[in-house]
């Protein structure tokens, strides 16, 4: 130790000498064997002590130079990632003044407030429900690298391969011990539980108390060895309903460190909630539900300063995929938690789009609404996808494509291509009977609309437009192609320089020549034409579409009395001659004058 010491030769620790230690601590940053030499010779000489007590002398005569030259020092030192230097700097008795140099950072007009907010983290600390003094003074040492580290981490663009790694481990090594100790800890867990959940708990501690939760649960998960128990150990407290209260409180962080817990136990165990969903949906009508409070904050109006609107989108796709559900849960159990989201819950997520697009919708036309209801759209073009039987049935129920293709017309060109997002989706998945909904429901008015109103722009929402319409001609489908060429094809004639219009037109006359040239071959039935004035029957496949994971899901219908068992109810579309201003289900619809009914969808 000697020998390296002398070969490491130390400046004297005093004032005038401060710029000769800044250059030295910064000179050897780049060679691993200089480093380690001057980690030896800064313990070995007691030197850390010695240039706090330069500090302190510096900060009381108001020497701006050497607390920036101070600050140069005690970086360094922490830049040579030695654990024998975090062994001082980290103490009860150092702490305060490392973190005190480094608030004259000379890069800043005026110094941070470092040690304040360690005191007042310190002080929140002593909350954390745990007698084991061992305990606490590791608690205290790992919180204490942790603000160090976000301190003086640098831009990512400066790190280098192995930056800071030894106070990484040390970080991670402390976290392993408190876990393994917490966990011994039977007192620990349902003590934390009783302090979130008490109302005379401070606001600062029940927020210090969530973050510090919140680094338990995300330690916790990632020890795979070690998950499934603390899952078992969390379900037997009953942390789900804890959680849901959190997640309703006014506290912002409070709220996001809820949020942020939820999204680690939806990661690792999706089963844990969805189950929790369930009991909830049979045993209870309040509106506290987890699933609904998640819905609610997708809905409500977004805060900048939570900036949860994403994680919880993630959360709730999470929470509904089939094939996520399919490797945790029973077939029958995927069904019927589809079943509960469709019949409690959804109509809560499409409540603001219903709400949002009657007659005096353009009166609301603001951004903050325009960004909620791409939100649900985005959400329910999802379940568009993975939910084909639920979604079919209620977007048919609720007639919900029509108030959808209201907002084709809003001022926020992101809305408008969200609604036609969800309409490409349903073409997309080549279903007859959403093509019988869209034509028998003249749809197709508001898009053709759109491309009119955009004919002269070269727009994200002319091309998404011209897109959708370029899909329906390549896979030819015929009964979308027959619609729109016997309705639009006067308003689209204008439009003769987008060769995908005449591409229509061309497919619905080959298609026409086909039929004709058929011996003895009845007439096909083309949308558009005069409406039918005798029911006809669209019998669709035996089973209904469903996504991978609902077909896989799908219960097996009841056997009947010898043992085979029945088809499925067929769908019907009954095509009328209806009221003038009656649609589908019966309520005014003033803008189209003769069309047809769709009278009902029944599934048994």
């Amino acid at each position: 130790m000697g020998r390296i010491s002398r070969v490491m030769d130390l400046p004297t620790c005093e004032l005038p000498r401060l710029g000769e230690i800044a250059d030295l601590v910064t000179s050897v940053r780049l060679s691993r064997i200089r480093k380690g030499k001057l980690a030896l010779a800064l313990r070995n000489e007691g030197y850390i002590p010695k240039l706090l007590q330069l500090f302190r002398v510096c900060e009381r005569v108001k020497n701006t130079e050497g607390l920036h030259l101070l600050f140069d020092i005690v970086r360094g030192i922490l830049y040579l990632d030695k654990a024998i230097l975090f062994e001082v700097m980290f103490s009860d008795e150092c702490i305060l003044d490392v973190v005190g140099c480094l608030e004259y950072d000379p890069c800043l007009a005026q110094p941070r407030w470092h040690r304040e907010s360690l005191t007042k983290r310190a002080k929140l600390q002593e909350v954390i429900p745990t007698r084991d003094p061992e305990l606490r003074r590791k608690i205290r040492l790992a919180s204490r690298a942790q603000y160090i580290r976000a301190i003086i981490m640098p831009n990512p663009s400066d790190f280098e391969e192995g930056f800071l790694s030894t106070l990484n481990s040390f970080i991670s090594s402390s976290k392993e011990e408190i876990l393994r100790g917490l966990q011994q800890d039977e007192e620990f867990l349902p003590e934390i539980f009783t302090q979130l959940t008490k109302e005379a708990t401070a606001g600062e501690q029940r927020c210090e108390l969530m973050k510090f939760f919140k680094e338990f649960c995300a330690f916790s998960f990632t020890l795979s060895e070690k998950r499934d128990e603390f899952l078992q150990t969390l379900a037997k407290l009953g942390f789900l309903p804890t959680l849901e209260m959190l997640m309703g409180v006014d506290d912002l962080q409070v709220k996001s460190a809820a949020t942020d817990i939820l999204s680690y136990l939806v990661e690792f165990s999706p089963a844990m909630v969805q189950e929790f969903v369930m009991q909830e949906a049979r045993q209870s009508e309040n509106d506290t539900q987890l699933i609904i409070e998640v819905i609610k904050q997708i809905i409500c109006s977004p805060d900048p300063e939570f900036g949860g609107d994403n994680q919880l989108m993630e959360i709730l796709h999470a929470l509904i995929d089939p094939e996520k559900m399919l490797t945790t849960a029973s077939n029958l159990e995927i069904f019927e938690f589809l079943d509960i989201f469709y019949d409690h819950y959804i109509h809560i997520l499409t409540a603001p789009l219903l709400a949002d697009t009657s007659e005096e919708w353009y009166e609301i036309d603001n951004y903050q609404t325009a960004e909620i209801l791409a939100s649900v759209l985005e959400l329910l073009s999802f379940c568009v996808e993975r939910h084909k039987y639920h979604m079919k049935i209620y977007i048919m129920n609720k007639d919900l494509l029509r108030r959808i293709l209201v907002l084709m017309k809003s001022k926020h060109k992101f809305l408008a291509l969200c609604a036609l997002r969800f309409m490409r989706r349903i073409i997309g998945l080549k279903d007859e009977l959403y093509n019988r909904y869209i034509t028998l429901g003249n749809l197709f008015e508001p898009v053709v609309n759109a491309v009119l109103d955009n004919r002269n722009r070269y727009n994200l929402l002319n091309s998404a437009l011209l897109e959708m319409f370029e899909f329906i001609r390549m896979e030819d489908i015929q009964f979308l192609i027959a619609h729109i060429v016997e309705n639009f094809s006067d308003a689209l004639e204008s439009l003769k320089y987008i060769h995908t219009f005449q591409g229509l037109k061309i497919k619905y006359e080959q298609e026409k020549d086909r039929q004709n040239e058929k011996p003895n071959s009845v007439p096909s039935i083309l949308p558009g034409e005069t409406f039918v004035k005798e029911a006809i029957s669209l019998q669709v496949d035996e089973d209904p579409q469903l996504s991978d994971g609902e077909e896989k899901a799908a219960p097996m219908p009841p056997a009947s009395s010898n043992g085979s068992y029945p088809p499925y109810t067929t769908l019907t579309t009954v095509v009328t001659a209806p009221e003038v201003g009656e649609n589908f289900y019966g309520s005014p619809y003033p803008h189209v004058g003769q069309q047809s009914s769709l009278l009902g969808l029944y599934w048994l």
